[in-house]
């Protein structure tokens, strides 16, 4: 029987033929039958793709055999098996899209100026010692903090990545510029751009969270400073680290306790609504 399985990745490495990586890598998914997204710029590679385990271990070998990415960050979670309706494999200015293509300098080490990583044990450390003074700054936009954040998290009221630059340029938290600032977002690609922008406009000392939330999740599960669901972007929706995740956010029409998201109310649109299964209920198939 067939397992599937989902692999998240990115690189921050100079790529001087975007183009000709977007054409390898189209021919190695598609040729593996994987599907997924996959944006390449001249600052990287950002990646999920998804399909049988065997399938997926060949593409990351493939992926490791080029040089610049020989030591790429692969994350695995387990698919349905129907996560992606098909492969895309696109050229972008930035690889995670802030808008600011110009202001992201990139070398063989990665984002410069970017914050310092920290894994999921250091950032309990960083707690440890610092207590209250650490602040957990959101990657994400807004309705994926929904289902699940960090504990007292500041959560920027962002609807898109575009929109943090004027978000950080708004003063709206210039008073955390002289704290410690750990940011997070769901694999960490989010975080390498974000951290620098902070950096960029007086943050003093920004951390992120390396591998992200999944990686804080496979490390810690619900015994943490995390709660509630992490929100992914394909077919799952979401995905829990135990069987113990407390349940945080609310269905918008009734107030039900839910990780639920839904097209809603246009079942064909692109707005995610979080709604539980009672108010809108997923279609009988025939």
């Amino acid at each position: 029987m067939a397992v599937p399985k989902i692999v998240l990745f990115y690189k921050f490495t100079p790529l001087a033929d975007p183009e000709a990586i977007r054409l390898w890598q189209h021919t190695l998914a598609s040729s593996l039958g994987l599907t997924g997204r996959i944006l390449i710029s001249e600052h990287g590679i950002n990646g999920t793709v998804g399909g049988d385990i065997a399938a997926v271990k060949k593409y990351v070998r493939g992926l490791r055999g080029y040089a610049a990415f020989k030591d790429v960050d692969v994350k695995w979670s387990d698919g349905t098996g129907a996560d992606f309706p098909r492969l895309s494999v696109k050229v972008r200015p930035e690889i995670v899209t802030f808008g600011v293509p110009e202001e992201v300098k990139v070398d063989e080490n990665g984002i410069v100026d970017g914050g310092t990583h920290l894994s999921p044990h250091a950032v309990h450390a960083l707690v440890a010692e610092r207590g209250e003074e650490v602040v957990f700054f959101d990657g994400r936009n807004r309705f994926e903090a929904q289902i699940g954040r960090f504990r007292n998290a500041v959560v920027p009221d962002v609807a898109t990545t575009r929109d943090f630059v004027a978000e950080l340029d708004s003063g709206r938290y210039d008073h955390l510029k002289s704290r410690p600032v750990v940011t997070y977002c769901t694999g960490g690609v989010r975080c390498e751009v974000l951290s620098a922008l902070m950096r960029h406009r007086g943050f003093e000392e920004v951390y992120q969270l390396d591998g992200g939330i999944v990686r804080y999740g496979e490390t810690f599960g619900d015994e943490g400073l995390w709660e509630g669901s992490l929100y992914v972007f394909d077919g799952r929706m979401n995905v829990e680290f135990g069987a113990e995740s407390a349940v945080i956010g609310r269905c918008t029409l009734c107030g039900t306790p839910t990780s639920r998201y839904r097209n809603h109310p246009d079942v064909r649109g692109r707005e995610l609504t979080l709604v539980c299964g009672r108010c809108v209920p997923d279609p009988v198939e025939a």
